[in-house]
């Protein structure tokens, strides 16, 4: 098992006070009143999609190649409904790490827990597979309050970012496992526990495959393949959205059927469908301003200068 994050904060160095500026304001912004903070949210987000123009035109790119049947001013309503999504995630975000998330648990609905026990049986592992939705702070923090929750995480060379990440999740993660250490997760799997866990990104790193997405070829990891290969673990999706009252819904699926099978490809296929499935439940708070298509069979960048 990797240390628990420990609260203790790293030293200040003055090249790290912007860094704790920000961490401070987010602390600070955990603690406005929750109806107030959509509100801000939403127009925070439309000055993000005012100032982030490089951003914007990625998410434009996104939208116009996995949504070729629908016309320009649908499209465009979609940016701009993806930007508010992304502006009241900030507030989420800052929820999940710093504040109380009491309020959001009004009207959450929870579907599916009974798969998690299911797949549990026997003391067999569960890798729970979601995708970078604006929501996945907030709703991976929900879902920890009816199962215990391990994670994965990208390490960061600053000290007072990393010490962010790991302080704010270990509020509610039952661990968090750096990204390297494949073999502590894969023990943790062995052991029965489970790993929340969100392959959907194109990788800078590690072994991956063009599969289909939205229509498109996606290099995507193939992960969730090994990790289940190694460890024995069952593979199931969570589905988790913001409906518009500001509730949640969360929903798990039953277990992949025959997974893993000896074909890493039509896995990792079978995974990036399930996670297409649910960007296309609530397309506007999938996270269109990632890079998903940047490396492409051809290599040339659906993105041009972007």
């Amino acid at each position: 098992m990797p240390p628990e994050p420990s609260s203790t904060r790293p030293p200040v160095s003055p090249r790290d006070w912007p860094t704790w500026i920000g961490i401070g304001a987010m602390a600070l912004l955990a603690r406005v009143p929750w109806p107030l903070q959509r509100a801000m949210g939403r127009a925070l987000g439309d000055a993000l999609r005012l100032v982030l123009a490089q951003r914007r035109r990625i998410a434009a790119r996104n939208l116009e190649l996995c949504f070729p049947e629908e016309d320009a001013t649908e499209r465009a309503r979609l940016l701009r409904a993806h930007f508010a999504a992304l502006g009241i995630g900030v507030f989420e975000f800052a929820r999940a790490w710093w504040g109380s998330v009491g309020p959001l648990r009004r009207g959450i609905e929870v579907e599916g827990l009974e798969h998690i026990q299911a797949a549990r049986e026997g003391g067999r592992g569960v890798i729970v597979v979601s995708g970078h939705f604006t929501t996945l702070e907030v709703c991976g923090r929900l879902m920890c309050d009816y199962v215990p929750l391990a994670g994965m995480y990208r390490p960061h060379a600053q000290p007072a970012m990393e010490w962010a990440v790991r302080r704010g999740r270990a509020r509610y993660a039952a661990v968090m496992f750096p990204k390297q250490d494949v073999r502590g997760a894969v023990r943790h799997l062995k052991r029965g526990g489970l790993l929340w866990y969100a392959p959907d990104q194109d990788p800078s790193r590690g072994d991956a495959v063009f599969v289909p997405f939205f229509g498109q070829p996606a290099h995507s990891l193939t992960s969730t393949h090994a990790l289940a290969r190694m460890s024995g673990a069952a593979v199931l999706l969570f589905q988790h959205a913001r409906r518009a009252d500001g509730s949640y819904a969360l929903r798990l699926s039953p277990m992949l059927a025959d997974f893993p099978s000896t074909d890493a490809t039509a896995d990792t296929a079978r995974v990036m469908a399930g996670i297409e499935t649910m960007a296309r439940a609530a397309p506007e708070q999938y996270l269109w301003i990632h890079r998903r298509f940047k490396r492409t069979p051809d290599g040339q960048s659906p993105y041009g200068r972007s």
